[in-house]
């Protein structure tokens, strides 16, 4: 009762002040009142020095400034506060507080975010997408799902990711979960090719949803990998979700041959003119036993993407849209984020995998609670491995230190957990290893360009420590 309390005293400061910061916001000096004021709450959780340098860029007339105004212009001004309090409140506070509790109460990794299949069936078939490995006639139940987020609450898990298959498919049982779950929040990794104005009703009365759509580019690029006109599909659905005055972002999986075209002035441009807020941007793994490497983008165009993200999302310049990318932004989450550590994946036939990149488990929500399966070996085994490296430049098991993957699965005893065609451990980091001590070095000089003191590591260091 007390922490039921508790959480309602808190949950109406903070609507309260979110009330106060939406109204002032925009008007001289409102957007620095709001960073101070979330900074009291989410100051040990982001970084006190992250928000020192946001108050810099939060000037009238500065970048993040005229960005913020865009979204107040163009959201909805209710769902703008569903979303804060979904994800910074309940997610981003409460859950992570709680998180860090339960963490020390059973000396495992609690994750903040869970990703998890709710299908294996998709309208699409996509080059290189991870859930291609899947059969596609599997789906977590309605009670599945729900279980999931229940137990997972208890922890302290409260930000939720949905992917797939084409999380879509299932879009009456993800309205139904964000409505009991209205105290968290929901972001849908989707194809974009199966919104309609329905859909936009439900986002708007559930107020904890957003979708983050997936292109490859523009029309060419993003037709030649996920079929004729799909490109102009998603277009339609980002019209029709600005009309409804809903957020939106892209995931982008950046290769060989597209990296330079989903990072240029043109694509972003045309991104932000049609409303995109905000991009996820992923390496393209070579996971799958027929997944060749021939996509994998080379030491020097992923130091492009290095360099390139830095300057568009820049505090001062750039574009006006917010960026990550997930395999070169390992300084700002310390490493890999999997295993537990920020997140977990749970695949559409139940196992709990560490990442959706690493199809390794012994552990499946039909055979175990959420918690047990958060205790697996190989989920213990990343908990006492991290970080991999020093250089965070250097953060995947599997991308960058193949044979820390390697040691991990076979000592925690997990299983490949792709059902269509099992993919050995051993062959999948013998696939990487070349790439892996070909970035190496690139990234050891990146690493030490930025962090003054550190001494780069020889390639006969890098090797010894890998063959350990």
């Amino acid at each position: 009762m007390a922490n039921a309390i508790a959480y309602a005293a808190e949950k109406t400061a903070f609507s309260l002040v979110l009330d106060q910061a939406i109204k002032t916001a925009s008007k001289d000096g409102g957007y620095i009142k709001v960073l101070n004021t979330a900074e009291k709450f989410l100051g040990d959780v982001w970084g006190h020095a992250a928000f020192d340098r946001l108050r810099s860029t939060f000037a009238p007339g500065e970048k993040y400034a005229n960005f913020f105004d865009r979204i107040l212009r163009d959201v909805d001004t209710d769902v703008v506060k569903g979303l804060f309090m979904a994800f910074g409140f309940n997610a981003g506070y409460v859950g992570y507080h709680d998180a860090r509790k339960n963490e020390k109460k059973y000396n495992i990794n609690i994750p903040w975010v869970i990703l998890f299949d709710p299908t294996s069936a998709c309208n699409l078939h996509c080059t290189g997408c991870w859930a291609s490995e899947y059969s596609r006639t599997l789906n977590l139940s309605y009670d599945d799902l729900d279980r999931i987020v229940t137990e997972g609450k208890a922890l302290g898990t409260r930000g939720y990711v949905l992917t797939g298959g084409e999380p879509m498919c299932r879009k009456k049982d993800i309205v139904k979960l964000a409505k009991k779950h209205s105290d968290c929040g929901f972001m849908i990794f989707t194809n974009g090719t199966l919104v309609d104005q329905q859909f936009c009703d439900d986002m708007r009365d559930c107020k904890n949803i957003v979708l983050s759509m997936s292109v490859e580019g523009l029309e060419d690029a993003t037709d030649n990998r996920r079929g004729q006109g799909v490109f102009q599909k998603v277009m339609n659905t980002m019209d029709l979700l600005h009309r409804n005055k809903l957020p939106y972002g892209v995931s982008i999986c950046y290769t060989r041959q597209n990296y330079k075209a989903v990072t240029s002035d043109e694509f972003l441009d045309f991104m932000i003119d049609k409303g995109v807020l905000f991009g996820w941007y992923f390496h393209f793994m070579p996971t799958g036993n027929d997944t060749t490497m021939d996509l994998v983008p080379t030491p020097e165009q992923r130091e492009y993407m290095y360099h390139r993200i830095r300057d568009i999302r820049g505090y001062h310049g750039g574009k006006e849209i917010f960026l990550m990318d997930f395999q070169n932004d390992g300084e700002w989450v310390n490493g890999c984020i999997a295993g537990g550590k920020s997140y977990c994946h749970i695949n559409p036939n139940g196992d709990v995998e560490p990442c959706v990149f690493i199809h390794y488990s012994s552990a499946n929500i039909h055979d175990k609670s959420l918690l047990e399966c958060l205790q697996q070996p190989l989920f213990r085994q990343y908990r006492a491995n991290m970080p991999y490296n020093e250089n965070l430049l250097r953060p995947c098991p599997m991308l960058e230190n193949p044979a820390k993957l390697r040691k991990m699965v076979h000592e925690s005893g997990a299983v490949s957990t792709d059902m269509q065609d099992p993919e050995d451990v051993d062959h999948l980091t013998h696939k990487v290893e070349d790439y892996a001590k070909a970035w190496a070095p690139v990234a050891e000089k990146l690493w030490a360009s930025d962090h003054p003191g550190y001494v780069p590591k020889t390639m006969d260091q890098i090797t010894g420590i890998e063959d350990e």
